[in-house]
């Protein structure tokens, strides 16, 4: 059995890497060194006795090294010194890391002082094997009905949720980390403005919310670099505490903010733009965070609920596309139920769980099916209904869907504030759509 400071001493570099600036532009600043990694943090002499910005290494070649700060208000010039940071690919983490809010590189946000390091772990851990792989056998009870009844979750399970601006994603993750059955969660905040940290933090969760919770936020003002480490930061605590045995819930906000902070970063270390200007390294990127969430079959879980901006439904929204791919679900939140005072805005009909077949039983997947008929029927025969072309007797299931539909939206409908136990939605949803006649 190792000591614990033997990995630390593997790990340990001796040789002090280093190199010079030798252009500085808008985004970016080119060095001839040091000869590290992609992904490795430097220190940048800046302008002012003793002080350093830190800078990410985004491209390599055999002539120069690119650097993106994640630092502002710092001036470095041309022949300044770059070194290499040691220990730059782990974090800090462990429990003293529970309710607190972190930047990017595990610095605090809170006005505390911070936190000891319990232990470092890898920022990118290797990817579990597909073997290694297990599918939901648990529900996630997640205290929302319309989830929990109809688009039922599963311990491991990754799922979108789709939405424009200002429908009410914001307020629908901060009542799943409040109110959902997780060990640990993990929140980050990728391109938010500042108010919305404090927003969620101190007025989405409550106290028992926050105690069991480590927020990584790192808001539109600041570099692009820092923006997309917060999501490895964040993903690398979800997998330490996944490790332990733990089921961890990961609520990242939002997947196209970091696709976006990926896509500058890769134009300023020169990758050639594809379709919407996105670079390689954000299709090389967006799978591997995904894939290293889920359930393992050691133990343990990562259930991940990522959001997703999606402007339109035209369906040329390569980001939305390809996470829709990726995710084992989907949660297409609808801006016309938003404007109804509709919480939460999902709209059925174009949302799916694709593990909640296994997860619930005959009676209860038929009473979800039947649902989500009622509601296709309802808003099929608008047209006719609004023409006054619909006479009832016509069809006899459309006449059962207009008969049932404010029953089943005042299923679908739920107070911000209210946590609803699986067992009374399930009793809600019997009642609701417990027939087949």
């Amino acid at each position: 059995m190792s000591h614990r400071w033997s990995a630390r001493l593997r790990a340990f570099d001796p040789v002090r890497r280093t190199g010079r600036v030798n252009a500085i532009r808008t985004t970016v600043v080119e060095a001839d060194g040091p000869n590290v990694p992609l992904g490795t943090l430097c220190e940048i002499e800046a302008r002012g006795a003793g002080s350093a910005m830190l800078a990410e290494v985004v491209a390599v070649d055999t002539q120069r090294v690119m650097l993106a700060p994640l630092e502002q208000g710092l001036v470095t010039y041309a022949g300044a010194t770059v070194t290499a940071l040691p220990a730059s690919d782990r974090i800090a983490a462990g429990p003293a890391l529970l309710g607190r809010v972190l930047d990017a590189l595990g610095r605090p946000l809170d006005g505390r002082p911070a936190a000891p390091a319990h232990e470092l772990h890898p920022l990118e851990a290797p990817l579990p094997s597909p073997l290694e792989r297990a599918s939901p056998r648990q529900i996630f009870e997640t205290g929302v009905r319309a989830i929990d009844g109809v688009l039922t979750l599963g311990e491991g399970q990754r799922v979108g949720i789709f939405a424009a601006a200002g429908v009410g994603k914001t307020s629908l993750i901060a009542q799943i980390a409040r109110q959902a059955e997780a060990d640990v969660t993990i929140i980050a905040l990728i391109g938010e403005r500042g108010r919305e940290v404090d927003a969620l933090w101190h007025d989405g969760l409550d106290v028992a919310a926050r105690a069991r919770s480590t927020l990584i936020a790192a808001t539109s003002d600041q570099p692009a670099a820092l923006r997309a480490r917060a999501a490895f930061q964040a993903l690398a605590l979800a997998d330490y505490w996944r490790a332990r045995g733990k089921h961890v819930l990961l609520l990242l906000d939002s997947a196209t903010r970091l696709a976006m902070a990926l896509r500058e970063i890769g134009l300023a270390a020169g990758e050639p733009p594809t379709v919407r200007a996105y670079t390689p390294n954000v299709f090389a990127t967006m799978p591997r965070l995904v894939e290293r969430c889920g359930a393992l079959r050691s133990g343990g879980a990562i259930t991940a609920i990522v959001t997703v901006l999606s402007e339109t439904d035209a369906g040329d929204d390569p980001i939305a596309e390809m996470m829709k791919s990726l995710l084992d679900g989907h949660l297409m939140l609808s801006r016309a139920l938003s404007e109804q005072g509709h919480f939460p805005a999902i709209d059925i009909c174009r949302s799916v769980s694709r593990q909640a077949e296994g997860l619930v039983g005959d009676r209860q997947a038929g009473q979800a099916r039947r649902l989500v008929q009622w509601l296709s029927l309802h808003e099929a025969s608008r047209t006719l209904r609004e023409s006054g072309l619909y006479v009832p007797g016509q069809d006899a299931a459309t006449d059962r869907a207009l008969e049932r539909h404010a029953a089943v939206m005042e299923f679908l409908r739920q107070d911000r504030r209210q946590h609803v136990l699986l067992a009374e939605t399930h009793r809600r949803l019997d009642a609701v759509a417990g027939d087949a006649t």
